[in-house]
């Protein structure tokens, strides 16, 4: 239909907005912390801040997507995070901005579960990979143009945060041009920690890419350019490096996502676990060149940058159709405990052992990841086509 296709552009060019938002403030307040003097842990924890926020309303997204809609739920969110990235360049206090930045994690999760949740409902399932991979290539490309805003630190500290309420603005107007909607009923399953515990049961390995993609973003945005400038990387060069990654993953993000509809999605995210393991391995090979370090943030990001989008897309393929929010609601979660957990690791590891060992738990993680694709078994026929599972 095309109000459905009008939607789902609309929601495409939202979410390309608040990868914008989230690519420049995770890594302008790392940058911002690093200069005042703070500690790389302190720096971790307060950047863990963002996820714990996703991760204490995550298990609750369920309930005001189906009492308000995916609209009004994407409203709420962006709402809050406009509000944060106003009150941010105000206040200079620690303990405040752990709280801001843990209201911007609601937000957050707020606006990506329900667009999310909202694309997957209204992509045909034979073109679902491709539908969301194009859904992670509009975050991706705003999360890529992000860090840019750093260059624009010169002109006064209030200023990117300026440029990213003015785009916020931007995401309100156009979600006005469209119709809110409801999730479809659902039949009742039995009580809620049952339902869980069938996802996990029929899904697990669907659910390891978002706790993946969680870790490696976190790491990339909240650690690396801590890493980059210890290693003699100036904060204009970190600015150009760090979307490397995220610039990878755009040029693969479709192609994958339309392979992964012919071949099937774990034989993608397999041999892209590995090629991204490889990168990741090579990387403290660099040292502080910063030419070789874009060429393996980009191969790194082209082989796992779609990670996220194919395991949804992987959940709704081995999943019954009722289960797919609330693996939308695990996946969150996952994200969230991965991004809190790699601030912390990475600065551990930077300030008692190597930095360049942050990239060697990442391919240690991927090369996990691959090895637990040969042990998955799906109940049901036609690797990356829609199966039936009996909960």
């Amino acid at each position: 239909m095309p109000s459905s296709r009008f939607t789902f552009w609309v929601l495409i060019l939202v979410v390309a907005i608040a990868g914008v938002s989230q690519g420049l403030t995770i890594p302008l307040l790392a940058v911002l912390l690093e200069e005042q003097g703070v500690s790389t842990v302190v720096n971790g924890l307060n950047a863990a801040a963002l996820y714990i926020g996703i991760l204490i309303i995550s298990p609750f997204l369920e309930i005001p997507l189906r009492r308000i809609g995916y609209r009004s739920t994407i409203l709420w969110g962006l709402a809050m995070v406009t509000l944060t990235i106003a009150l941010l360049p105000l206040i200079s206090d620690l303990t405040v901005w752990f709280l801001l930045r843990m209201l911007m994690g609601i937000g957050d999760s707020c606006l990506h579960y329900s667009s999310q949740m909202w694309v997957t409902n209204i992509a045909a399932p034979k073109h679902r990979g491709r539908d969301l991979s194009l859904y992670g290539l509009a975050y991706g490309l705003g999360f890529s143009i992000g860090p840019l805003g750093l260059n624009l630190l010169p002109y006064g500290t209030w200023v990117p945060f300026a440029a990213v309420g003015i785009i916020c603005l931007v995401a309100f107007g156009l979600l006005s041009r469209i119709r809110n909607a409801y999730p479809d009923p659902v039949e009742s399953m039995g009580r809620q920690e049952n339902r869980y515990a069938a996802v996990f049961r029929l899904g697990w390995l669907a659910l390891i890419p978002s706790f993946l993609f969680g870790f490696m973003e976190a790491s990339l945005n909240g650690s690396f350019p801590v890493y980059a400038l210890r290693v003699g990387v100036s904060v204009e060069w970190v600015s150009l490096v760090l979307p490397s990654f995220v610039i990878g993953s755009i040029l693969l993000q479709m192609p994958l996502g339309a392979l992964s509809d012919r071949v099937g999605r774990k034989r993608v995210m397999f041999v892209c676990a590995l090629a991204g393991a490889a990168a990741f391995c090579l990387f403290p090979l660099a040292g502080a060149n910063v030419w070789l370090m874009m060429l393996l943030l980009a191969v790194a990001g082209a082989a796992v940058g779609s990670f996220y989008s194919l395991g949804l897309a992987y959940a709704a393929d081995i999943l019954p159709a009722a289960m797919v929010p609330t693996a939308g609601i695990i996946a969150g979660m996952n994200f969230s405990v991965a991004s809190i957990i790699a601030p912390n690791v990475n600065g551990f590891l930077m300030d008692y052992f190597q930095p360049w060992m942050m990239f060697t738990v990442m391919a240690l993680l991927l090369v996990g990841f691959a090895v637990s694709c040969q042990f998955f078994r799906r109940r049901g026929a036609g690797e990356g086509k829609t199966e039936t599972v009996v909960a």
